[in-house]
C-alpha cells in the first residue's frame, strides 16, 4: 500500500528547514530508524554530502538516521532494501536526469507501490506525478524523459503562487503556464501552496495544511479545494 507525504516545500516563510513537517515525518517513518535520502536535486548547486548533512540534522531531531543514497556502492540495491526514503527539493531536471542515469526511477516506483514510506518536498514531490512538465525549475540539464514516478494520478505545481493584482509584473502567471500545458496534455495539475502537503495512503490522497489548493483540468475552469479534501480524478 502506498504511503507518501508529498509536500510543496521544505521551508515555509519564517520557519526552519522541514520544521513544519516534523510531526508528519515522525508518523510516516515511525516503523524505521533509518531513512534513505535522495540528494540529487542539489538546491543552489550544493554537494550531495552538504545536502545530506543539512537534512540529517532534522531527522536526528525525530530520532531517525538519514543516509545519503549517493554513498552506497549499489544505489538500486539500497533502495530495494530501504525502509523509508526522502527526496529533497532543488532542480527537478537535475533530479530526474540523475534518477534515469543511475537507473533508479523504476526501482523507486516499485518500492513505493510496495509500501515504502516516501517523503518528497518540492522537486522530490514533482517526481511523484505522472510527469515533471509542470515544474517551475530551469531546464539546466536535459533528462532522457519527462516521465516520472506516476505514484499519484496527476501532476503537481509546488510553490503555487496566485496572481498579485497589485503587481506591475507583465509576465506569465502560474495559471497561464498551466493553461499552456493543457493545450498539449490532459493530465490534471494540482497547485500546492507553501505549507501544504498531500498525504497518500493506498489510493486515498488527502490535502493537508492550512491552505486551499488550486486544481486545473483540461477544458475546465480552475477551482479551489479545501484542506482535508480527498482528491479524486
Amino acid at each position: 500500500m502506498k504511503n507518501l507525504l508529498v509536500a510543496s516545500t521544505s521551508t515555509i516563510f519564517g520557519g526552519e528547514y522541514l520544521d513544519y513537517l516534523t510531526e508528519e515525518m515522525a508518523n510516516l517513518f515511525k516503523d524505521t530508524e533509518e531513512v534513505i535520502f535522495i540528494p540529487y536535486a542539489r538546491p543552489g548547486g550544493i554537494t550531495h554530502d552538504e545536502y545530506t548533512t543539512k537534512a540529517a540534522q532534522v531527522f536526528k531531531k525525530i530520532g531517525k538516521k538519514l543516509i545519503g543514497l549517493h554513498t552506497f556502492k549499489d544505489p538500486v540495491i539500497a533502495l530495494k532494501n530501504a525502509k523509508g526514503a526522502f527526496t529533497g527539493g532543488g532542480n527537478t531536471f537535475v533530479l530526474v536526469s540523475a534518477l534515469y542515469r543511475l537507473e533508479l526511477m523504476q526501482p523507486l516506483r516499485e518500492a513505493i507501490f510496495n509500501g515504502l514510506p516516501y517523503m518528497g518536498t518540492s522537486a522530490g514531490s514533482n517526481i511523484c506525478g505522472v510527469s515533471m512538465q509542470t515544474t517551475n525549475d530551469m531546464p539546466i540539464v536535459y533528462p532522457p524523459s519527462f516521465k516520472t514516478l506516476g505514484v499519484i494520478p496527476f501532476n503537481l505545481n509546488p510553490h503555487y503562487l496566485d496572481p498579485d493584482s497589485n503587481s506591475k509584473h507583465m509576465g506569465e502567471t502560474r495559471e497561464t503556464r498551466i493553461a499552456e500545458f493543457h493545450t498539449q496534455n490532459t493530465i490534471p495539475v494540482v497547485g500546492l501552496r507553501e505549507g501544504s502537503w498531500l498525504r497518500v495512503k493506498g489510493d486515498e490522497i488527502i490535502l493537508r495544511g492550512e491552505l486551499e489548493a488550486r486544481v486545473f483540468e483540461q477544458g475546465k475552469v480552475p477551482y479551489e479545494i479545501e484542506s482535508e479534501t480527498i482528491l479524486i480524478f
